[in-house]
């Protein structure tokens, strides 16, 4: 991927402060036996210091590609990737990540597995077990230290993560989709948990996400891409109050924010499906499918 020297923040705060994430031009193509895809192309985003910033768009856009990108786990082939100023040439423990899969040992208990990126980094043993209980003690998982972690409900297990992700004092929180997997009401309480913790820390995020709700509830920002190969289609500013709460979901301020992104990503999710919708296929079956079932119309 060619670097390229990055422009210098506006204001002289933004650049005493840590977690600038600048995406300039990146491209990702993969290449396969028989051809090469282009996943992501000619996509520029910014994440400003202590920011949380979302990007959202049709399965298969390539969300998590320019996410992977970023962390380190995979290169583009051009365009530049900074975080303050300095390329993006490998992972980081200043770049902390959390899955949607739970990526937690399951030989360790909670506590140890907060403590691991610690005691990769030489910390005393007393230090990082004070941490880590500091840590468990803000998301609510204190009293289960000791637990491993299939004794955990999905929520707890993701807790566990994003502590684990945040006791190594990360300039940045890299977020895939890490709420996916659980329940609807799990989900909400989650993402309370999360802006709320957010607003402790005030680390730059980057967050992943499928789900329109939970992007205008989570974040200042929000990036909408276009279907593959990745485009950056829009930039929509979230203009509600901090902190957030589950009321602002029903206020009308929300209402015409999802109706704005709804919009957006039903054109994409179309285009992403291309030839395999026609005129009316959305519409159902244009005539009676009768007692005999679907292979009345099939067999003709």
């Amino acid at each position: 991927m060619e670097l390229a020297t990055p422009h210098a923040p506006a204001d002289a705060s933004a650049q005493a402060s840590r977690g600038w994430i600048r995406v300039e031009n990146l491209s990702v193509r993969f290449t396969s036996r028989h051809e090469e895809v282009l996943a992501v192309d000619d996509a520029s985003i910014e994440v400003k210091p202590g920011e949380f910033v979302t990007i959202i768009g049709p399965s298969g856009c390539g969300k998590s590609t320019l996410l992977n990108v970023v962390a380190g786990f995979i290169k583009g082939n051009d365009g530049c990737v900074t975080v303050d100023g300095v390329p993006v040439d490998g992972p980081s423990i200043q770049r902390g990540v959390v899955f949607q899969q739970y990526s937690l040992f399951p030989w360790l208990s909670v506590r140890q597995n907060v403590e691991f990126g610690l005691k990769m980094k030489g910390m005393r043993r007393f230090a990082r077990e004070s941490s880590a209980r500091t840590l468990l003690g803000l998301a609510g998982l204190l009293a289960f230290e000791n637990h491993y972690p299939d004794q955990l409900s999905g929520g707890m297990k993701q807790r566990v993560g994003i502590v684990r992700a945040l006791a190594t004092s990360p300039q940045v929180l890299l977020m895939d989709e890490p709420f996916g997997a659980l329940d609807a009401q799990t989900r909400v309480v989650m993402q309370e948990i999360l802006t709320n913790m957010w607003q402790r820390f005030r680390l730059s995020v980057l967050f992943i996400t499928h789900d329109i709700d939970e992007a205008i509830f989570l974040s200042d920002r929000i990036y909408v891409m276009t279907a593959r190969p990745g485009r950056i289609k829009a930039e929509i500013k979230v203009d509600l109050p901090r902190p957030r709460t589950a009321e602002m979901t029903s206020s009308p301020a929300f209402a015409t924010l999802v109706q704005q992104l709804r919009q957006l990503i039903r054109e994409e999710s179309l285009a992403a499906m291309g030839t395999e919708l026609h005129d009316g296929a959305l519409g159902g079956f244009a005539t009676e499918v009768g007692p005999g079932g679907v292979c009345n119309i099939v067999n003709g």
